[in-house]
């Protein structure tokens, strides 16, 4: 069995235990979770590079909007690499379902704080036009991102209860 196409190899290349490296997964990046992940890391790297790049520490506003952006933006871009290198399967005592779930969850209730913060704070009168320009379009892109956590939940949620498999929330379950 050792020499059979599917059998797991080491570093080396020759065959061995489960010590082989972890292989991309391209069914998840297929799956909607895997296209949302990437959708929201893209729209939540534009919300806080949009914000980063004016004027923001004169309000303190954009503080918060740049610490929801930046700590789900760092969390979803982990997520992703888990995910796509199947490390899930490696802490199978860990219920991903649900831990994805929840982030998924705590992300859209933060997100919504931050699409309200930034588009509330959005002065149409600003002295610096380009500062305007960009946080309007940070509120955008806040809103895209709030619903892309939004559809996730929904989709994380189906997969914590067991209504649709995918191959983002799949587990081992049998392990000897």
């Amino acid at each position: 069995m050792a020499g059979l196409p599917g059998a797991p190899r080491t570093r080396s290349g020759s065959p061995g235990p489960s010590t082989a490296l972890p292989a991309l997964d391209g069914a998840f990046l297929l799956s909607p979770l895997g296209g949302l992940m990437v959708a929201q890391a893209v729209l939540g790297l534009l919300v806080w590079a949009l914000i980063a790049d004016t004027t923001y520490h004169l309000h303190a506003a954009y503080g918060w909007v740049m610490f929801v952006s930046i700590f789900f933006w760092i969390l979803t871009v982990l997520f992703f690499v888990t995910y796509l290198l199947q490390l899930q399967l490696k802490f199978y005592m860990i219920p991903w379902p649900l831990v994805l779930m929840i982030f998924n969850a705590a992300a859209t209730v933060l997100y919504i704080t931050a699409f309200v913060t930034c588009a509330a704070a959005v002065q149409p009168t600003s002295w610096r036009q380009w500062d305007y320009n960009r946080r309007a379009a940070a509120s955008f892109f806040a809103c895209l991102t709030m619903i892309a956590y939004g559809v996730s939940t929904f989709f994380s949620f189906r997969a914590w209860k067991g209504l649709g498999s995918n191959a983002a929330t799949s587990q081992v379950t049998d392990h000897a």
